[in-house]
């Protein structure tokens, strides 16, 4: 939908934005984040064209928007800013309306709408339609920015660090609203911040800024297990990752070279390996490392014989994870089998580690450890 091309900016002598290319997906949610002076918030005036490109291209649905009337490029653009830039004058109900009005809506259609969106955010039409802004709070005055953004239903909202001046509380909340309305509305949304912790919160892919250059472009899951060079784990936290365990991946967590062997061991084969490696359990594979069971100390024990192979009395029905599962879909899925273990697979199904619980207090203990030395 939104693709930026080779685009530079320059202000006399000074380069703020070096030759940068993106895009933007119809209905994603895209957060640019860095830095002050890193040039987020110019790339963002650029897609409005408050501020023009020294050189390059922006198309928006393939148009190139220098060439597009800029009145009618912006009413197709819902803007929020940080000062959320209300008319003082005006009560909520003007502000929310100002631009259907110029779009010469009918009054009717423009109060219905104006009723609609101030439910939209939250925010009782008869008790604040009449109010001015002074009146407001400021996250009241947020929603009603927010809602004003909306009004002509727009195909791209621009939010420039719109909620970094409100308290902490009100900051939470309006993040929650921001992307459940989203969820609902699949608007396409560019939003500019300085937080981390809000960029991951809230974006669908995170465009990480640095004097003038896009050092990172992907998803919170990609930036946070890969980030692309050391300005990136510092920028993000070193431990960050850990602070989120909807982003903590299988592999992360697992034992990357699990004790296996094959179906046609003796049980007391299988027992002199446990002993030797430590463990209580064997995976067995196949030839093409594919699990064909696991069999436990506990199942030998019950069926101890010496010559008996164990591919008979391992357990067949094994539940797996993928590598790329959370650390939740993991925990949810042991706790839900009763289960201590479960092996790690990739898309081809082949082993590649185990989770159990004690190599998992082990992981997550050592996580602990590292950050109190750190603090």
């Amino acid at each position: 939908m939104l693709k930026f091309k080779n685009i530079k900016k320059s202000f006399k002598n000074k380069t703020v934005i070096n030759s940068i290319n993106f895009s933007v997906k119809k209905g994603e949610f895209v957060v640019i984040v860095g830095p002050s002076g890193c040039g987020k918030t110019t790339t963002l005036k650029m897609i409005n064209k408050l501020i023009p490109p020294t050189s390059g291209t922006i198309y928006l649905e393939d148009k190139n928007i220098l060439k597009e009337d800029t009145i009618k490029l912006r009413r197709n653009m819902g803007y929020v800013i940080q000062q959320t830039g209300l008319l003082p004058h005006m009560t909520v109900g003007e502000n929310i309306g100002i631009i259907p009005k110029l779009e010469k809506w009918p009054e009717t259609k423009i109060h219905d709408r104006t009723i609609e969106l101030l439910k939209m955010v939250g925010m009782k039409p008869d008790e604040y339609i009449n109010r001015y802004p002074c009146e407001l709070s400021g996250g009241q005055q947020q929603r009603i920015g927010v809602a004003r953004a909306w009004a002509t239903n727009p195909d791209i909202i621009l939010m420039d660090e719109p909620f970094s001046a409100l308290d902490p509380i009100t900051r939470n909340q309006l993040q929650d609203e921001l992307f459940n309305l989203h969820q609902d509305s699949q608007k396409t949304i560019v939003f500019v911040t300085h937080d981390m912790d809000e960029a991951l919160k809230l974006g669908d892919r995170i465009c990480i800024m640095k004097d003038g250059d896009i050092v990172q472009y992907d998803t919170p899951e990609e930036i946070l297990n890969n980030p692309a060079n050391d300005y990136v784990k510092e920028f993000i936290g070193k431990n960050r990752i850990w602070q989120k365990p909807g982003f903590i991946r299988a592999k992360d967590i697992m034992i990357t070279e699990p004790v296996i062997s094959t179906g046609n061991r003796t049980v007391v084969q299988a027992l002199e390996i446990m002993k030797a490696n430590s463990v209580d359990s064997l995976i067995i594979l196949d030839k093409e490392s594919k699990i064909e069971g696991i069999v436990t100390i506990k199942d030998i024990i019950r069926n101890y014989i010496g010559s008996i192979k164990i591919n008979t009395i391992m357990e067949k029905e094994i539940k797996t994870v993928n590598i790329h599962d959370s650390l939740i879909d993991v925990l949810n899925l042991m706790n839900e089998l009763k289960i201590g273990y479960v092996p790690v697979v990739d898309d081809s199904l082949k082993l590649v580690g185990l989770i159990t619980e004690s190599s998992l207090l082990i992981v997550l203990s050592n996580q602990y450890i590292n950050q109190e030395d750190e603090d």
